[in-house]
Order: C-alpha cells, then sequence, then structure tokens
C-alpha cells in the first residue's frame, strides 16, 4: 500500500513539472517569440540583436579583396649581376685531392661574369596618371621592368623608374597606361593601433595577387636596415614577392608597403609607414631624389645609467654626444650634453626618433629645440640645413651610416636584446646580431644570414654593438674582413673581401 502512494506521488510529481515547463514555454512564447527548444544563438539572430562580444564577419576581408584587387600590380625586373667565379687550377693538384675529392682542388678568380636575373616583387597604383609606389630593392639596378595589372585582359606594361630613395626603400615607377587606372588610397599610418586588423596582398612566390590578413603586432620597430627605422610588424604572411606590396586597413587605405621579412621567421613581417613615403613622393616625382633635413650632431641612446648620471626620472629623449662646429645645431645654442626631448612639437622619446623627424623637416625651416641641459628644460632655435651627398648624417653615435663597413658588405646589425635572446635560446647576449641581408652581396655570397650572431671581427672578440663598431672602424681599412659566427649553436668562420 505504501509502495503505491510512492508511485502516485512520483506521478503528481512528473505531471507538475510537465505543467510548470508547458506554462514556462507559453511565457517564453507568448513574451520573448522564444520556444524552449530555440538556444541562444538562435535568437539573438531571430532577434536581430548583436551579441556582447564584437566579431569580425567572416565576408569583411571578402569585400575589401574584390574592391582593392585592382590597384594592386605584379612587378616582374630583369637585373644584370656582375659576379667573380671561382676556377680550378688544372696544373696543380692538391695532395689532399685523392682523399678527399675535388673540394680541396686549389681555386683562383676567374674574370667578372656577367648573368640575367629576374625577380618579382609587387607595388600599387596612386594616380591616374601611372605612378605605382614600391620599395626600391624591388627596381634596383633593373635594366627592365615590367609591369602587370589583375585585370588579365590588361596587356603587360613597361616601367621606368621615376625616383628612388635608398634609405628609406621607396621607389616611384610609371606606366603610361591606355585607360583609366584604380587608384589606392593612402591613410594614415600615425593613427594605426597595435591589434587593428591588416591584409596584405602582393606577389608572393610569384603567386598573383594573393591576399593575407592579420593584426599590427607592434609599431616602431627597428630592425637595422637603415638610420629611418620605424617599422610596423604585423603577423599577416609576408613572404618573398610581397616586397612593394601595400599593407591595408579595413577600411581599404593603405597604411604601409611591405618591405622586410626575417629569414625563418614565421608571423614576422614588416612594412614602412606609408606617412614617410607620403613626405617624399613629392621629391620622388619632381626630383628623383630626397634632400633631407640636418643639424651636424652626433647622438646616443640614453641608457638607464646615463638618465641617472644625467639626474633624469626616466630613461628619454636622445643624448647629444658631439656637435659640428659652426653647423645648424652649434648656431642655434645646442651642446653636447644636451638631451633633446622635443623637435618641431614633435616628441622624441627613443634615439631613433630624432634621425627620422630630422630627416622629415625641410631645409630652411626654423624649428624649436626642446632639450634638458643640467636638469633643466630649455628650448632652442634651430633653422635646418640641407644633408649633402656623403655628408654625416644624424645617427646614433654619430657614425655615417652610409659608410658604415658592413653596409659596404651588404648587411646590417643589431644589438642581442632579451627578448631576440630568449627567442633564439642564446645563453647570453654577447656579440650582435645580422638583422638584414642584401641579396647577391659580397656577405650573402659568402655565406652570411640573418640571424646569424657575430662573435669577432679580425679575431678582435666584440660582446656588445658599441665593441662591434670599433673593431669595425679598424676592420673597414683591411683588404680582408675575418667574421667568427655562431648560427645554430655551430661556430665558424667567413672572410669576406672588403677591397677589390
Amino acid at each position: 500500500m505504501e509502495n503505491i502512494n510512492r508511485k502516485k506521488v512520483n506521478i503528481i510529481s512528473v505531471a507538475m513539472v510537465g505543467i510548470a515547463s508547458l506554462l514556462l514555454g507559453v511565457v517564453l512564447t507568448a513574451k520573448f517569440g522564444i520556444t524552449p527548444q530555440t538556444d541562444a544563438q538562435s535568437f539573438w539572430k531571430e532577434k536581430g540583436e548583436k551579441a556582447e562580444t564584437p566579431q569580425l564577419e567572416p565576408n569583411s576581408f571578402v569585400k575589401l579583396a574584390k574592391e582593392l584587387n585592382p590597384v594592386v600590380v605584379n612587378i616582374s625586373t630583369t637585373q644584370v649581376i656582375k659576379q667573380k667565379q671561382m676556377v680550378p687550377f688544372p696544373e696543380f693538384k692538391s695532395p689532399f685531392e685523392d682523399f678527399f675529392g675535388d673540394e680541396f682542388r686549389n681555386f683562383g678568380e676567374a674574370p667578372e661574369r656577367e648573368f640575367k636575373r629576374q625577380s618579382l616583387g609587387s607595388g600599387f597604383i596612386i594616380n591616374k596618371e601611372g605612378y605605382i609606389l614600391t620599395n626600391n630593392h624591388v627596381a634596383e639596378n633593373a635594366e627592365e621592368i615590367i609591369v602587370t595589372l589583375s585585370d588579365k585582359k590588361e596587356k603587360e606594361y613597361k616601367a621606368k623608374v621615376v625616383g628612388k630613395d635608398v634609405k628609406l626603400d621607396v621607389a616611384l615607377i610609371k606606366i603610361d597606361a591606355t585607360a583609366d587606372l584604380p587608384v589606392a588610397t593612402l591613410g594614415d599610418s600615425d593613427k594605426l593601433e597595435v591589434g587593428e586588423w591588416v591584409m596584405a596582398i602582393g606577389n608572393p612566390f610569384g603567386f598573383s595577387h594573393t591576399v593575407t590578413a592579420g593584426i599590427v603586432s607592434a609599431k616602431g620597430r627597428v630592425i637595422g636596415a637603415g638610420p629611418y627605422d620605424n617599422f610596423i610588424q604585423t603577423d599577416a604572411a609576408i613572404n618573398p614577392g610581397n616586397s612593394g606590396g601595400p599593407l591595408f586597413n579595413l577600411k581599404g587605405e593603405v597604411i604601409g608597403i611591405n618591405t622586410a621579412i626575417i629569414a625563418g621567421g614565421q608571423g614576422v613581417g614588416f612594412a614602412t609607414p606609408i606617412n614617410m613615403a607620403k613626405d617624399i613622393l613629392l621629391q620622388l616625382k619632381e626630383k628623383g631624389k630626397v634632400t633631407r633635413g640636418w643639424i651636424g650632431v652626433g647622438i646616443q641612446e640614453v641608457t638607464p645609467e646615463l638618465a641617472q648620471s644625467f639626474g633624469l626620472k626616466d630613461k628619454q629623449g636622445a643624448l647629444v654626444s658631439s656637435v659640428n662646429q659652426d653647423e645648424p645645431a652649434d648656431k642655434g645654442g645646442i651642446k653636447a650634453g644636451d638631451i633633446i626631448i622635443e623637435f618641431d612639437s614633435k616628441p622624441i622619446t627613443e634615439v631613433s626618433d630624432l634621425p627620422r623627424t630630422v630627416a622629415a623637416t625641410s631645409p630652411g625651416k626654423t624649428v624649436k629645440v626642446k632639450v634638458i641641459r643640467d636638469g633643466k628644460e630649455k628650448i632652442f632655435t634651430v633653422t635646418i640645413g640641407k644633408m649633402k651627398e656623403g655628408e654625416e648624417e644624424v645617427v646614433a653615435g654619430g657614425e655615417k651610416e652610409e659608410t658604415a663597413p658592413e653596409k659596404k658588405l651588404g648587411f646590417s646589425v643589431q644589438s642581442i636584446t632579451p627578448d631576440i635572446a630568449r627567442r633564439l635560446g642564446l645563453k647570453d647576449r654577447e656579440g650582435v646580431l645580422v638583422a638584414l641581408i642584401k641579396p647577391n652581396s659580397p656577405a650573402a655570397l659568402a655565406g652570411i644570414k640573418s640571424g646569424d650572431i657575430i662573435k669577432e671581427v679580425n679575431r678582435k672578440e666584440v660582446k656588445n654593438l658599441k665593441e662591434y663598431r670599433e673593431a669595425m672602424k679598424g676592420a673597414g681599412k683591411a683588404d680582408t674582413i675575418l667574421f667568427r659566427i655562431v648560427r645554430g649553436g655551430n661556430t665558424f668562420y667567413v672572410a669576406i673581401k672588403a677591397k677589390e
């Protein structure tokens, strides 16, 4: 009897739950237009409301790609390369040859031989007259430049170089088009934010008009490519052949020119901010080259130790290490030991900010320069001079960047930062890192690669960038420079002929 009563109670309970669920369903349907079977995602879709977490629509890049593809061009160049070949002396036989083979034959130099090399790059149209922006290294020393548009019906165009700037690695080329051309919109790279979505279109490995997307990983990157490094770092895939192509924001504006990659790096690409190219476009078009501002000082980084010595609360600005007599800075009252923190109303936070800012200022312009001297802020008036060919630039340490020995050899170096040491798995930070290698340069032909660590220069040990610079000053006078290289845990020597 007791079991029967329990069964009745269970049946009544189930019935009550069922009735409650039915009533809840009626209320939800009547008030919200949702049934118990409808999940939350369907509810948002039915009500036409947006989710609380913003999401990028899958088709957002589809529209951009369709609209922007026509402004991007493929660039094919033919270059004549002169190179000395090594040939064996047939009359001499090494005693090791029978054991090791031909690798130990005695070799001599043959006369220079010319051969043609074809390479691919990218670019983008900036006006209807046929002007195209690209990298200088894409068009440099080219005997012939062929531009292909995205429209397969269009014929190929021969292009000519209108102007180039080696220091920014920017070139302006032109085609004579027979029809109206689509034109890219140039944005404002100063407004770009880290984490912002970007899209690259280019010609990687010869695959025409490849679209990749990613985010802005960092801004203001200095990678040792030149005196005005200020790169946008992005994880949008950039590969050989993307050079000179555009980096777009989601508004469809060009905010960068894809310029550099790190050998072996994944998700690490660099683009020149479009504002830096916009600053020199008119000069490239009208003069074919760039005239930069110059004040005649040598500068260096304000390290934490130097900041403490100069009584600064924070590490900031560019420390003036030397001032050229009777030049703009000297005439304006700037002295060695001054720390420049503002130039022409633009803040100077890092040492690399000053060369870019001075170079972008028109010669003849009078500007205000704010410095810290003896712990107090002072303002001086300086009239910008004109940088001449071969004249010393405003660079760290006052060094002539264009005459640095490694530049002539075709590579650049940088300090080994804690982040670089961690990523490369280095036990210490001694030496300098090879940042970039110019294709077919003496360094490249000798086997030096990006990512190599230089430990010695002409048998002189180098532990940091300062010691490396001192060693290279002496080595620059030698006929051959001997480097001790560490790569992937292996150590070896590389000799490069510095003088012909």
